[in-house]
């Protein structure tokens, strides 16, 4: 892209020192201070004009002028920023952009060795050979042009610079384990996006830096990794040139990258031009490889740490002295040979190309017949394609833009104008949307800055600035929020200082660690921020692990000193507290009597450990004690032999017995006994023996519980409240007597049901033969249709007699022992408890100290 076009001596007429002053090549590795030295000598002028390989260092280094010597005495000039103030004394220019026709004292270029890039070189090469200052022209660039400089510009001096710092390779590493300060470098979109995510999620963030980003967008980037935001940098070989940073260590995770025409390996100097970034001023810096790349070979070693490389055979040239007559006169003067054997012609460019097929567009072909004419389509052409694909869009945006040129007003329609930018003044859409609208909106400021194509060219230049800033600065927010965890990242740095951290947990449990929120604690646990993941978590842990000691201790003296509302006991026996699970229940030596077992909590140990324990069981007791009340008050009654027998055996049972075994004990009974045991609350059914006051939910619900701690089942289905039969669905006939409900047929019917059936049975039976309606299955809550199995298991005989079935008398021998004793005592199932189960709430046993 040449943005000035002019007729630059031939060859033959360059070098001479009289005419042009010094000329002088300033070779080195990276980091040798090059630049610096070039900017202090433009600086020592009266006049200077310096050109850079990159839009982004030239604004860099007009920063750095204009803090020296002031905005009025610098000038900023690339092809798609123009700062001129009226009569600047120093210029500072994207290579391309260089304005060639206006002399100054001192003229330098920086990067020269480019001149060999198949891209842009002959630009380079262009400006080796012709562009000179009036008493100083100095190259910088690497050693590797010595050769070719001395062939083509005999007259310049050559000084080497040595590499500040070393560079030393240090073999492969994991992404995982790079030290602080690493770029990770790779050449595709999709390989830096990969690492990225790898690096996030491992350390906390990374800068992300690519070619395709904008100036701002690459800048704020960079800034946030000074800034010590992120310790990572994952780039593609956009940080090989110029951009000065705090790196300490490169890593490549890719040696092959696509140069445009296909894939192939890295150069040597290419590899050390990357790597050297590593390294600033005097500190020394170090390179290597990822694991997976594998280790570089000694050869490729030895000569980065030396910045020893063959030098260069050929640079890229193109014909610089055009022709305007026509365009066919034009492409055929872009078509001569070099003039020299070191010389090699360049490839058709973008520029060259678009000139191509607009020149065979008919309506162009008969604008473009004069110079002006041809000069400006050859203008129109050089207009960059920033999105790198050279389509038929952009094409048909070179083609409209010369016909309005060209057309009566000779200007751009600011309609138009506006209409093509307002289509890319847009915020929405991914990280890649986003970049390629900043390379369109890039294009229009190219446009923009073009003297004479727009009316009010200074109100569009600060129209797409200010688009392409917006856009820049969206994308480096969708970068930051994909690419980094802040909250990680600064755990992690501070982390590995081993300095004191800044902790505290608020009333709401929230746990903050140096301003950060890092999770919550609950009960004893602490519970990382949800919104973390993987590595992240790690980062979370280790953090909060410097406070939680004190915080753990802290909340094991509340709790000991606490009263019973805050303690929870849920139906699978997990104790609660503050609405955390602290222990369980294991069995003991009595189903009343289950132990307490603490759940693993890091910092509680000892005596603190022994007063947690303590107060739980106090709550267990209580809560035991409070609801099944009866018992321990049968348990405690000074009762007769006989009496206190029965009542014991009724503590075992949980409360409730079938009356079948214990015939006996209770026919040993006397009047005053049963007075005293009804008293208790004690009910002598012909089915069951057992406390009324013990078959209300909540009672049911943690008898069911204590009996399958004890026996170790796991929670077993309650019967919801107020039913008064549930189906039996195989459990252990022992759980329904536990819990009150008595096995009768393919039902377990609540005991006072149960007596209340027996009675109704035992009365239609005096009259003889009876039938079964919906009144005796509605006294159990039972469908009518497995009533006449329940009633054959309370003993009664089924009589079928013309197709109907009525009921005898039960046989005095007949007793349901038979059937209890074949009763199938395998491993009860473990339902989950419904949603209206007693404890579901979690209020059953609460608040009785």
């Amino acid at each position: 892209m040449l943005a000035f076009v002019h007729h630059p001596p031939d060859l033959a007429c360059m070098g001479s020192t009289l005419e042009h002053g010094r000329v002088t090549a300033v070779l080195g590795p990276t980091n040798t201070g090059k630049t610096h030295l070039a900017i202090e000598r433009m600086l020592g002028h009266a006049s200077g004009m310096i050109g850079f390989p990159l839009r982004l260092l030239a604004r860099e280094n007009y920063d750095r002028m204009v803090r020296a010597k002031g905005a009025r005495a610098v000038a900023l000039i690339t092809g798609e920023e123009k700062i001129l103030p009226p009569n600047p004394s120093w210029f500072v220019c994207t290579v391309e952009s260089m304005p060639l026709d206006r002399y100054v004292d001192f003229l330098a270029i920086d990067e020269i060795q480019l001149a060999a890039d198949p891209e842009r070189g002959h630009i380079f090469t262009d400006r080796l050979l012709h562009a000179r200052g009036r008493y100083e022209t100095m190259f910088l660039g690497s050693d590797t042009i010595r050769p070719l400089m001395r062939k083509l510009v005999p007259e310049a001096e050559v000084i080497s610079r040595p590499r500040f710092s070393t560079l030393t390779y240090t073999g492969p590493q994991k992404v995982t384990r790079l030290p602080p300060r690493s770029a990770v470098v790779a050449f595709s979109v999709s390989d830096v996006f990969e690492l990225a995510e790898l690096v996030r999620r491992q350390r906390g963030g990374t800068a992300v830096v690519l070619g395709a980003l904008s100036p701002r967008a690459r800048n704020a980037q960079v800034a946030m990794y000074q800034a010590g935001e992120v310790d990572y940098m994952v780039a593609t070989d956009a940080i090989g040139m110029g951009l000065n940073m705090d790196l300490d260590h490169v890593a490549f995770a890719r040696l092959i990258k696509f140069d445009g025409r296909g894939p192939r390996r890295l150069t040597a100097p290419e590899i050390a031009q990357i790597a050297g970034r590593a390294g600033r001023h005097m500190n020394d810096g170090t390179f290597g490889t990822t694991a997976e790349v594998g280790p570089l070979d000694e050869e490729l070693v030895e000569a980065v740490e030396a910045h020893r490389f063959d030098p260069l055979q050929a640079l890229w040239w193109r014909n610089s002295r055009l022709d305007f007559r026509s365009a066919g006169l034009l492409l055929k003067s872009l078509e001569a040979r070099p003039p020299s054997p070191v010389l090699l012609r360049a490839d058709a460019g973008d520029d060259q190309l678009a000139l191509e097929a607009l020149a065979r567009q008919a309506d162009i072909a008969r604008q473009a017949t004069n110079p002006g004419a041809v000069r400006l389509l050859w203008e129109v052409c050089q207009i960059p394609d920033f999105r790198k694909v050279m389509s038929e869009d952009h094409a048909r945006l070179l083609a409209q833009v010369y016909r309005h040129l060209t057309g009566p007003d000779e200007r751009l329609p600011p309609d138009w104008v506006a209409s093509q930018i307002t289509r890319i003044d847009r915020l929405d859409g991914d990280i890649d949307t986003l970049v390629q609208r900043i390379a369109h909106i890039r294009t229009w400021t190219y446009i923009t800055n073009r003297v004479g194509w727009l009316a009010d060219g200074a109100h569009w230049q600060e129209r797409t600035r200010a688009v392409e800033d917006k856009l820049s600065d969206a994308l480096h927010d969708r970068l930051t929020q994909r690419f980094v965890d802040r909250r990680s990242a600064f755990l992690v740095r501070s982390l590995a200082e081993a300095r004191e951290l800044l902790a505290s947990v608020n009333d709401a449990g929230e746990v903050w660690v140096e301003g950060h929120f890092v999770g919550a604690m609950t009960g004893f646990s602490f519970h990382p921020d949800p919104a973390a993941s993987g590595e992240g978590v790690r980062t979370l842990m280790a953090a909060a692990n410097r406070m939680l000691r004190g915080e753990v201790q802290a909340r094991a003296r509340r709790l000991a000193a606490a009263d019973d509302t805050v303690f929870t006991l849920a139906p699978d026996g997990t104790l609660g507290w503050e609405g955390e699970a602290v222990a369980r229940l294991v069995a003991g030596d009595q189903p009343l009597a289950p132990r307490v077992e603490l759940r693993p909590v890091d910092f509680l140990d000892g005596e603190l450990r022994d007063a947690v324990k303590r107060r739980l069981e106090r709550f267990v007791r209580t809560a035991i004690e409070h609801t099944l009340a009866p018992i321990h008050a049968a348990l405690a009654s000074p009762l007769p032999a006989a009496a206190r027998g029965l009542a014991f055996q009724l503590g075992e049972g949980l409360g409730s017995l079938d009356a079948e075994p214990v015939r006996p004990l209770v026919a040993a009974l006397d009047a005053d006994d049963r007075k005293a045991l009804a008293r208790l609350g004690i009910r002598f059914g012909t089915e069951t023996i057992y406390f009324d006051r013990l078959l209300k939910p909540a009672a049911v619900a943690l008898r069911a519980l204590l009996w399958a701690i004890h026996q170790g089942t796991g929670p077993l289905a309650v019967p919801p409240p107020g039913r008064l039969s549930v189906a039996r669905d195989n459990l252990p006939v022992a759980y329904f007597d536990a819990i009150g409900y008595r096995p009768v047929g393919p039902r377990a019917i609540r005991a006072d049901r149960l007596e209340a059936l027996a009675a109704a049975l035992r009365a239609k039976a005096r009259d003889g033969r009876f039938g079964l309606d919906g009144t005796l299955a509605a006294l159990v809550g039972a469908p009518l249709a497995e009533l006449p199995d329940v009633v054959t298991a309370l003993g009664y005989r089924g009589v079928v007699e013309n197709g109907a079935v009525s009921f005898l008398a039960k046989r005095r021998a007949v007793r349901r022992k038979e059937a209890r004793s074949k009763e199938a005592r395998s491993p009860a199932q473990k339902p989950t408890p419904s949603a209206d189960h007693p404890f579901a709430k979690l209020g059953a046993l609460r608040g009785h100290a």
